[in-house]
Order: C-alpha cells, then structure tokens, then sequence
C-alpha cells in the first residue's frame, strides 16, 4: 500500500509531512463551509511550493514536469481542492520553465513574478464554448497598445487569489480572418468575480465566474496571436504538456487516498458472520480491493512513464497528443471506478456526511468535466488512431 509520504520520497518539493498534516486537516471545513483554502495557498507559497518548476536561477525550486506530479499528486492525496486548484497555477508556470529551458526568454517576465509570489489562474472555460481554446465567446478588440478584451469565463480556480489570468479571445477586426489571442490580465478596471461556485465537489477550488469588460491587456502581456483554426504557438501549446499529465495525478491522489482510508477501515470494521473478525476477510471485500489496486496501478503506471519521457524528451510525434488525453481520460476515469470501490470496501458508513470517505466520492467526480472531455477525447483519439486527424 502506498502512503502520501511514501509517495513524496526523494521529491525536492517544499511539501513536508508536518505541512501537509495542517493542510489535511483543514480539507474537511473548507468542503463543509464551501470556503476557499486561503490559509493552505499562503503556507504554500511560503514554503516555495508555488514556484516549485522556476528555474533557480531566479529564486525556484528547479523541479522537473515529473517531479511537479509527483509533488501535485502527493498533494492531491491529502486535500483534492488544494492540489486540483495549484495545479491550473502550476501548468503555466511549468510550460514557462519549459519555454525557459528551451531557450526561449518571452515568458521570464512570468517567472520572476512567481518567484515574487504572483499567482497564475486559467480563463478558459466559456458558457456553451466546448471546444476550448480552439474558439472563444470572449471578444479581443485590438487597440493601440495592445486589446480591449470582453466576455464571462467560467471555472475559474483560484478565484479569489490570482494576479494573472490566462484568457483567451476572439479578435473579429478582420472579418476574412478571425484570430485567437492568448494573454495575461491582471485585476484592473473591468474585471469582476462572480461567487458562483456552490458544486457536488472540489469546493475549496472557489472557481468563480470572471466577468470582462473591456479590460485592457497591453502587448507585452500578449502571448500568442493565430488564426482561427491554426495551432497555437509553444507558449500556449505547451500547457497541454504540463496540465494533461498533472490533472491525471491530481485524480489519482483522490482514489489513492480513498481506496487507503477503504481498506484501513475493512481492517477494523467487523462482521457477526466472521464472530467478529475484520470484513477484510470476506472474500468479496478482498475482491473489492484487488479491483481497485489493479485500476491505481495501471494509472500510476501510465502516468509516471508518460512524465518521465516528457522530462527526458522524448518525442512521440503525432502520438503525443493521444498519450496526453489517454493519460488524463484513463486516470479521471479509473480514479472514479476506484472511488467507488472503495466505499464497496468500506460499507455503508462511507456514505455519512462529514466523512472523508463520502468527500472524497464527490471531489473524484469532477475529473471528466475537465477539458478534454470524453466526448471530445475519443474523437481525437479516435480519428488520429484512423489516420483522420491532420
């Protein structure tokens, strides 16, 4: 069986066991109050964890994608929201490090704001946009200077906390060519929280709407402008590389903690019909727990070696893509079939309000809603797989 701590070791990430312990111990009131975890973003940004893939030359920890998902899943293990809500942080600050590494300067201005304690958040989501950053309901009119950009985002994770937000619009100026532009915002007139978020799970995330009027974003925080269906550039591209991979451990430190909290209590709940011994001698709870280690594995199996080459560079081409959304469809998926299991494994009692068995059963939930999602999953697979996906 495998520990959250065990799970953190030989990690260089500013997570130690007496922090996570206060960070645990706080997930159930955050869940209760539907309050966002403020006191568990400034003890991490003060351990380093939210600069954690910074270069250390400007005041990072240096972490590679593997080891940022190592740290996110350990994370995650102890309080889904915390972990789930850093990680929309964290993949803009690693694809930045990664940009870095590969020597490109246009987002070192991001890094050292990290390093100074700025959070990232992602503004993607729309009203009725499923294709995600492919289009965009948000409107970008350029003027001088930079754009004027207008429109509502939905999900926003860390909603009451961040200094930049990842957007994406639409620029209609040229009718014959519409075009996506990608920026950073910051809290200047015009933009406007909406506390929306009162959901099934992942309450703490507090991923408010974001409302949009005419805020200005200057040039220089402009970091890709494209055509309407033409790939991104790197800068926004790269994301994918780092969020795919860290939604799937976020997920799965969900189902690896609910399935170790499962068989914990099989090991001390009792049964008349085995006078009075552990129901983990019952022959279908055995079962139960075989199922839901085979699911983990799998997962951690996929996701590790999918991180590890991505940290050592290996390129798989036009397979990338797919081993990114199979990574993150297998591990959402498998971490609910897990989920459930557990609360099999647990009986009954897992079910009771307050309990982390019954949080934790909510917070899994979440995993398919976000983008890609399996609709939009098997189609790409689907269509690459059969030579239909330029």
């Amino acid at each position: 069986m495998t520990t959250g701590s065990e799970m953190g070791q030989g990690l260089r990430s500013a997570l130690d066991d007496d922090l996570l312990a206060r960070i645990h111990a706080r997930a159930r009131d955050y869940d209760e109050e539907n309050r966002f975890f403020a006191e568990d973003l400034d003890e991490l940004r003060t351990a380093g964890h939210l600069r954690g893939p910074v270069p250390r030359e400007f005041g990072g920890g240096g972490l590679t994608l593997h080891e940022v998902n190592r740290a996110q899943r350990e994370l995650a293990y102890w309080a889904p929201s915390t972990g789930l809500a850093t990680t929309m942080h964290l993949y803009w600050v690693g694809n930045a490090a990664s940009l870095h590494r590969g020597g490109d300067r246009s987002q070192e201005w991001l890094l050292r704001e990290v390093a100074a304690g700025k959070v990232i958040a992602a503004g993607h989501g729309e009203p009725g946009n499923d294709v995600a950053i492919a289009d965009s309901r948000t409107v970008a009119v350029p003027v001088p200077g930079g754009y004027r950009i207008t429109g509502r985002k939905i999900f926003t994770s860390l909603a009451p906390a961040w200094d930049y937000l990842g957007v994406h619009a639409r620029d209609d100026s040229d009718p014959d060519r519409p075009r996506i532009v990608h920026a950073f915002l910051t809290r200047d007139a015009g933009v406007q929280t909406e506390q929306t978020w009162d959901t099934l799970g992942v309450r703490a995330t507090a991923s408010h709407d974001t409302v949009l009027t005419d805020v200005f974003v200057p040039a220089e925080r402009v970091i890709d402008v494209h055509d309407l269906g033409a790939d991104p550039a790197p800068a926004v591209a790269g994301i994918f590389t780092w969020v795919l991979p860290l939604l799937g451990n976020v997920y799965y430190g969900i189902a690896r903690r609910a399935v170790d909290v499962a068989l914990a209590t099989a090991r001390k709940r009792t049964a008349l019909s085995l006078g009075d011994g552990p129901v983990a001698g019952k022959p279908f709870v055995q079962y139960h727990a075989a199922e839901a280690e085979l699911l983990l594995e799998g997962i951690l199996g996929q996701l590790d070696n999918l991180t590890t080459e991505l940290t050592a560079g290996v390129d798989h081409g036009a397979r990338t893509l797919t081993k990114l959304f199979a990574a993150k469809e297998n591990a959402t998926r498998g971490a609910r079939a897990a989920t459930d299991l557990a609360l099999e494994i647990a009986g009954a009692g897992s079910i009771s309000r307050g309990g982390e068995l019954e949080r934790l059963y909510r917070d899994v939930r979440a995993g398919s809603f976000h983008p890609p999602n399996p609709d939009t999953v098997r189609d790409v697979v689907g269509r690459t797989a059969l030579g239909l996906f330029p």
